[in-house]
């Protein structure tokens, strides 16, 4: 899933202390020969709400087993998010499918002004001080992977003064 962000960093669940946030819960329905077959698919963000994150779908009969699976999946699909104190090194804009978010770093004590799906996700990663707008589709699905899109493309200071070879102090008189 994370295969076209360079800067993505993988990180194993192991040692981390890891909370779940339920972002949706949906009723779905197969219609059949012999009636109407109800199934649930719910998607989980967690994180260590210290810069690691992920996010994953479940799908069952019944609820409490598709969140269960839901979070066994955001367990496997977890990844760093550079973080310059409680909030983001730049601003950034993500997309997937009909969504599209844009998140943007505030000042200390701003807060978390999000709605939705995409506070969920910023909660998580521990970002303490952010402003977003979403817009397009509110499709929670859509919405979580479009956060993800943007927080994916977030590069901190170091990072950008290694990929170019210059300095730490290039990069700010550049």
């Amino acid at each position: 899933m994370f295969k076209k962000y360079k800067s993505a960093e993988l990180v194993k669940p192991g040692g981390l202390d890891l909370k779940d946030r339920l972002v949706g819960v949906q009723r779905v329905t197969k219609v059949t020969k012999g009636g109407r077959a109800f199934g649930f698919s719910a998607i989980v963000v967690v994180g260590d709400e210290a810069g690691v994150v992920g996010q994953g779908l479940g799908k069952s009969k019944d609820v409490a087993s598709a969140i269960a699976k839901a979070v066994e999946d955001a367990k496997k699909n977890l990844v760093r998010i550079p973080l310059k104190g409680k909030t983001l090194p730049h601003e950034q804009k993500g997309k997937f499918g009909g969504a599209r978010v844009n998140i943007i770093p505030a000042a200390k004590g701003t807060g978390v002004i999000a709605g939705g799906a995409v506070r969920t996700v910023l909660e998580a990663v521990g970002v303490h001080d952010v402003l977003s707008k979403s817009q397009g589709s509110s499709n929670p699905h859509n919405v979580v992977k479009a956060t993800f899109d943007a927080l994916l493309q977030l590069r901190d200071a170091n990072t950008i003064a290694r990929d170019r070879g210059i300095s730490l102090e290039q990069v700010f008189k550049a």
